[in-house]
């Protein structure tokens, strides 16, 4: 297994709420878990997300910008990861969730693809979908706002 996956999915790990994971390719694999060790860097990207999120968005384009101003008006579910954001669990199904959908906790949201493991995304609260503000097949960063829920 290269060296530069490895690496890869180690700041995967110390990037999202993910706390253990384990790749087989061939019969080689690799497990990268976060015991002990989680509050350290949990507590170092805790305050420095935000912090590059505020100055980014007066600099933005016009896109960024708009989910900004929106963000006051209703929950804003964010990426947990880097990756490519996807609206629905094949090419030729319908979308988990449109504009206007009522969703639960614990309903999909979306799939984000990192390192060809497809994670769901999940509601963390009950409402109405207000706007999507990722297309499909879009790479996301971590910490970007997918939806607001309201």
């Amino acid at each position: 297994m290269d060296i530069r996956k490895i690496k890869k999915l180690i700041e995967l790990l110390e990037e999202s709420n993910v706390a253990e994971i384990e790749i087989h390719e061939g019969e080689e694999s690799v497990r990268i878990s976060r015991t002990g060790t989680a509050t350290v860097p949990m507590t170092a990207f805790t305050p420095a997300a935000p912090a590059p999120a505020a100055p980014a968005a007066p600099a933005a384009e016009a896109d960024k910008a708009s989910p900004t101003e929106e963000e006051p008006e209703g929950h804003v579910i964010r990426s947990p990861m880097v990756g490519t954001f996807y609206r629905a669990p094949s090419p030729t199904s319908k979308p988990f969730v449109e504009e206007g959908s009522k969703v639960a906790p614990g309903d999909t949201l979306c799939i984000i693809e990192a390192m060809k493991i497809l994670n769901q995304i999940e509601s963390d609260v009950a409402g109405t979908v207000k706007k999507i503000l990722v297309e499909n097949g879009q790479p996301v960063e971590y910490n970007q706002p997918l939806f607001i829920i309201g």
